[in-house]
């Protein structure tokens, strides 16, 4: 069947493959999206590490830690000339504050007068694309990084045994070094028991495709299946991706070490990443 050229750059977008395989793939499928990508997959010919989008805005993200709620939001504009004004910093900063200040879990209309009063200064169209927040307590220590101009917003969230431990330099300094990793390798889900089942089933199918173009036994085959899904896990799971630090140690194991050398609990319990522009799934 024939497909259009929109399509086929949409896919390329999404799975960074060659112009001729997505347009290959979407007429092995019918022209259906997902089992095109899933086809290119089973190629090797996309990557299965994480489906993102790209940057199609300019913006920035703000966080704020307010009481017991820590908070992010991505404020986008139209230009980066505007996203670099002060006026904007600020005035995302002060959103981002009320937002964790009165636990809004998304957009309302006191978001959107406090948008519009920005709007009306610098003339220029934009919106809180979206929010997250976290829980905190006193025994938990929050971390958020901002970088790039705040292209990528980052909060960390380590759980600890008391407020004492919870206050200690080495919880603080391990924070930011958790935050410095999540924003540099973008980490897909906190641990295994976060990853969807139909997400791992999908990953399991198509592993076993790859597998069974070796001509290998089927108990070699299992194994190889077995072993390449726990590569995978290991490669988008946030406590077990190779600690930015020191790549001999999980990011669980650098957390162990730390708990140790304090004499407490401590725990990666939750985290949130942000890059300005990227498609929501």
């Amino acid at each position: 069947m024939a497909v259009s050229p929109a399509d086929v750059k949409k896919l390329r977008d999404k799975t960074l493959a060659g112009m001729l395989d997505c347009k290959n793939a979407l007429v092995e499928a019918d022209g259906n999206f997902a089992a095109a990508e899933k086809i290119l997959k089973e190629k090797g010919l996309a990557s299965a590490d994480k489906r993102s989008g790209r940057s199609t805005n300019s913006g920035a993200v703000f966080t704020a830690v307010v009481g017991d709620t820590a908070a992010a939001i991505e404020l986008s504009c139209e230009t980066d000339f505007v996203a670099k004004n002060a006026v904007f910093t600020s005035a995302g900063s002060k959103i981002a504050a009320v937002v964790a200040e009165k636990k809004y879990t998304e957009v309302n209309s006191e978001v959107e007068i406090l948008v519009k009063e920005v709007i009306s200064i610098l003339k220029e169209n934009m919106s809180v694309k979206r929010i997250a927040s976290l829980k905190v307590s006193e025994s938990d220590t929050v971390v958020d990084y901002l970088h790039n101009n705040g292209q990528i917003g980052v909060m960390v969230k380590l759980s600890c045994d008391s407020a004492e431990t919870a206050g200690k330099d080495e919880v603080k300094a391990l924070g930011m070094d958790l935050a410095l990793h999540a924003a540099a390798f973008n980490p897909s889900y906190l641990n295994r028991d976060k990853v969807d089942a139909n997400y791992i089933s999908e990953q399991e199918s198509i592993f076993k495709v790859q597998a069974a173009n070796l001509d290998k036994p089927e108990k070699v085959v299992a194994g190889i299946v077995k072993g390449k899904l726990n590569k995978h896990l290991s490669q988008i799971c946030f406590v077990d991706q190779s600690f930015v630090k020191n790549d001999k140690l999980s990011v669980s194991q650098a957390v162990a070490e730390v708990a140790k050398a304090v004499g407490g609990k401590v725990e990666l319990t939750d985290y949130i990443y942000m890059l300005v522009g990227e498609e929501e799934e």
